[in-house]
């Protein structure tokens, strides 16, 4: 199921909308054109004496799992902003971005996530809040045997061999 399934009506003026090559509608009334994009978002791994700090889930998807602190982009936000917005509201801590870690996609839901991800560094007691229930600091060799989404088990093994 893709973002835009189940979307017969513009939302602009409520014309039926015409789909084109299956993931992109449009309205022929008033021009207006809808794409089902990967939603941008970011994610951090702090790391303290050779461990690195994790969250667990408050929300669905992926409720009660293991996440690395981090989430969407608000539009028009810079990558770098959003990740310390991001840290700040999840975690109550202030990060510099310090090595890029890369980029990738995870089904989240019905829909996919394009995450970028970072090692970032940053002083203070970290605090669970916003979506975040508990965090905790995992070294290595005892990671969370499986993450929230896919693609964070090779973040964390891209840091693990960074090391």
């Amino acid at each position: 199921m893709g973002v835009l399934d189940g979307w017969r009506l513009c939302p602009r003026c409520g014309h039926a909308l015409e789909q084109r090559d299956g993931s992109h509608r449009h309205c022929p009334a008033c021009g207006s054109s809808y794409w089902a994009n990967s939603a941008p978002a970011v994610q951090g791994l702090l790391v303290r004496d050779g461990r690195v700090l994790i969250g667990r889930r408050k929300l669905e998807p992926q409720k009660g799992m293991w996440d690395l602190p981090g989430g969407f982009l608000e539009e028009g936000e810079q990558p770098e902003a959003g990740l310390r917005r991001e840290f700040l509201e999840e975690t109550g801590i202030e990060v510099e971005l310090v090595e890029w870690l890369g980029v990738n996609i995870d089904p989240y839901g019905p829909t996919f996530v394009l995450s970028l991800s970072w090692v970032v560094r940053g002083e203070g007691e970290p605090v669970a809040e916003d979506d975040i229930e508990e965090l905790a600091w995992f070294a290595p060799d005892a990671l969370p045997a499986e993450m929230a989404f896919p693609s964070q088990n090779a973040v964390l093994r891209r840091w693990v061999e960074g090391r």
